[in-house]
């Protein structure tokens, strides 16, 4: 497919330093514990991917997606919290599954900086349920380096039933603009129904 650019809507560097002076707050996690009471330090919103694109090593899924409303934010601590409501298969992905989220049940998360992926802490993988909605929220703590250049957090497939290292699998959506979407536009459809892990490469 054609060639798209995405863009990573924070061309910053932030410091641990930095990170722990931002006084701004965690808008748009409506109170949640994900970032564990922290202020989070990178906020932006999160776009669908299409084919043919690859992000530090990571290849996007084999089909295009979409999200209704989505946004991802970082923490000084280094927790990686990324809520999404509505990704779900787009135009031109197999007509039986445009508008479903095909067979992926589970997705991770995995922040990029400057160009190369950051470990998870304790190298453990915090999956979440995607819902048959296209609903799910993330909350993955990472080994924040003293510095990050131009931070991307990607959504990525997880399989369960893969083996361990290998469970993350493409992704399916990244921060980045999404224009003429309004930011923190809350979703009535609060629909947490989560099933088992599932396919890899849409």
């Amino acid at each position: 497919m054609q060639t798209k650019t995405f863009m990573i809507c924070a061309i910053a560097v932030f410091s641990l330093t930095a990170l722990a002076d931002d006084g701004h707050g965690n808008k748009g996690n409506n109170g949640n514990n994900g970032n564990n009471g922290n202020n989070s330090s990178f906020e932006s919103s999160v776009t669908g991917s299409v084919p043919g694109l690859a992000v530090a090593g990571v290849s996007s899924g084999g089909a295009p997606w979409v999200v209704q409303t989505g946004e991802t934010s970082i923490s000084p601590g280094g927790q990686v919290h990324v809520e999404v409501h509505g990704l779900l298969i787009g135009q031109g992905g197999p007509t039986n599954l445009v508008g479903t989220t095909g067979p992926v049940t589970m997705v991770g998360a995995t922040l990029i900086c400057g160009g190369t992926p950051v470990p998870a802490s304790g190298g453990v993988v915090t999956p979440s349920p995607l819902s048959a909605s296209g609903n799910a929220e993330i909350d993955q703590n990472v080994n924040l380096p003293s510095a990050c250049f131009g931070p991307v957090v990607l959504v990525r497939i997880f399989t369960s039933a893969a083996p361990l290292g290998s469970q993350l699998g493409p992704f399916i959506a990244v921060n980045g603009i999404t224009p003429n979407t309004p930011r923190n536009q809350n979703q009535n459809d609060d629909d947490n129904d989560g099933h088992g892990g599932g396919g890899h490469h849409f």
